[in-house]
């Protein structure tokens, strides 16, 4: 499968909370990073524990997929019914068919508060 298929079908056996079929797609020494909280996740397992244990209420939409050989850039919106609205920008690396690593950007859109000196220079989203 092309790297940026692969992706793809990550995200969407994640949607569908396909667990095992998202495992296939997981090489078993995944490491995912997530700078923003200062977490690695390293392993299927624990991947697809942070995945599936996560509270109930959100899907996810993504909004485009990028790729260059076997690294892949995606950017999902994830709505929570109660918890708000999540982004994320992930950086893949696909080979053979299988997620070898990632690292993650989420957050909330308007999370970080724009500086007062750039309301001149910007729209607001």
């Amino acid at each position: 499968m092309e790297p940026a298929k692969t992706v793809e079908a990550l995200w969407q056996r994640i949607q569908d909370r396909d667990w095992p079929g998202a495992g296939a797609l997981l090489a078993q020494d995944v490491v995912v990073e997530w700078p923003v909280s200062a977490e690695r996740i390293v392993g299927r397992d624990n991947f697809l524990r942070v995945q599936s244990e996560y509270p109930e209420g959100w899907s996810i939409r993504v909004l485009r997929i990028v790729a260059d050989g076997d690294q892949v850039v995606s950017e999902v919106e994830v709505p929570h019914e109660e918890m708000g609205l999540f982004r994320a920008a992930s950086f893949w690396t696909v080979r053979d068919g299988l997620v070898t690593a990632g690292r993650e950007y989420w957050t909330e859109p308007g999370a970080d508060p724009s500086p007062q000196w750039r309301h001149p220079y910007v729209q607001r989203l």
